[in-house]
């Protein structure tokens, strides 16, 4: 059992225009980044980690972070002020436990948090008053992560599909599988079903699509960055789930850190992956390649980016970016594993029940 603690850190303010008011609004944002995978292989093994602060950011997998404050931007709102809805918090799953968490909020006004029951996304959602708004999130994460080896990992028959996967293997907004069926069986058709598949799919998606930042925009879908070969980690996470899909292979974006990115990325930034079933459970990919897939906290899941916005504002607002750290932990007499690179298949939730057939 491998373990790793993670520190994280998230603060954002209202008046400033470094803030990504949703995940849709990647311009000026890391978002759209993967991570490659280099590890050595392992026998199928639990990882254990923990993630001290986590600020906008959630991490799944044995491993332990670090707190580190994770400050929202500055928001400046307008006379009328502003409804928000924020994606901010660590999810609470099996494998991904919050050991401590913080919230402070600058302004005295009543708040919510919501989980999702379906996907465990946790939902912040309050209105703000005119003028200055600063928030700040940080947690500690436990994260437990199913390493297996990819060989072994077989693709899940349509009819044996869970119903929570289902909702995976269907066309939306920004992943349109129903127009991408002839390049996906043309390329990966004739491949063996398997992890080994989907692994082609990630590594194809990572050859032909380079990584710029300023080159897409909230409109910006699957088919575009198919054309254009060029985007962020959003876009290289929904141009591989559209082209799973078209093979009938659940596959899920997924939010969280871009823990391990190279700094001349940029600063520290919130991150897009792809989830996919295979077996009985959600493997991670990262096909941007830029980050380290052992150390994400999850965030959010949904069908793509449109389901899962780190921030959705209702409202005049000026915003920041937002300030984000994140930070692995280690401590002696704990096992406590630093994230790298491997090969082995990770996954971040438990096994789920196959539908039997008649």
């Amino acid at each position: 059992m491998n373990i790793r603690r993670f520190s994280v850190l998230f603060l954002a303010n209202k008046g400033d225009r470094r803030v990504r008011c949703c995940l849709r609004r990647v311009n000026n944002s890391r978002l759209n980044r993967s991570a490659r995978v280099n590890a050595v292989p392992c026998r199928p093994s639990i990882e254990d980690f923990r993630l001290a602060e986590v600020t906008i950011s959630r991490r799944k997998a044995l491993f332990q972070c670090s707190p580190e404050p994770v400050r929202i931007p500055h928001y400046e709102l307008g006379f009328q002020g502003a409804d928000f809805v924020f994606n901010i918090h660590a999810a609470k799953t099996p494998s991904q436990t919050i050991v401590s968490e913080q919230l402070l909020i600058s302004q005295q006004v009543p708040h919510t948090i919501l989980t999702d029951p379906a996907t465990c996304t946790r939902y912040l959602r309050l209105t703000g008053a005119p003028g200055p708004l600063h928030i700040s999130y940080k947690a500690t994460v436990d994260i437990k992560q199913q390493v297996d080896l990819p060989d072994l990992i077989q693709e899940t028959p349509i009819a044996q599909l869970p119903l929570s996967a289902l909702t995976y293997i269907y066309p939306s907004r920004y992943c349109q599988s129903d127009r991408l069926a002839a390049l996906a069986m043309s390329e990966f058709g004739h491949l063996p079903k398997g992890y080994r598949r989907v692994e082609a799919i990630r590594n194809w998606v990572n050859k032909h699509v380079s990584f710029r930042g300023n080159t897409t925009n909230s409109a910006t879908a699957a088919l575009d960055t198919l054309i254009d070969r060029v985007g962020v980690c959003r876009d290289f996470a929904h141009l591989m789930i559209a082209i799973c899909r078209a093979l009938n292979i659940p596959a899920r974006f997924t939010t969280g850190i871009d823990y391990g990115a190279d700094p001349l990325l940029g600063p520290t930034d919130f991150h897009a992956y792809v989830e996919v079933f295979l077996g009985s459970r959600w493997y991670l990919f990262d096909p941007s390649g830029t980050a380290i897939p052992m150390g994400f906290v999850r965030l959010a899941t949904g069908r793509d980016a449109a389901d899962v916005s780190f921030a959705t504002i209702f409202g005049g607002v000026i915003s920041p970016p937002p300030v984000i750290t994140i930070s692995a932990i280690t401590e002696a007499g704990q096992p406590w594993e630093l994230p790298r690179h491997r090969h082995e298949a990770l996954s971040t939730d438990a096994a789920l029940a196959a539908v039997a057939t008649p």
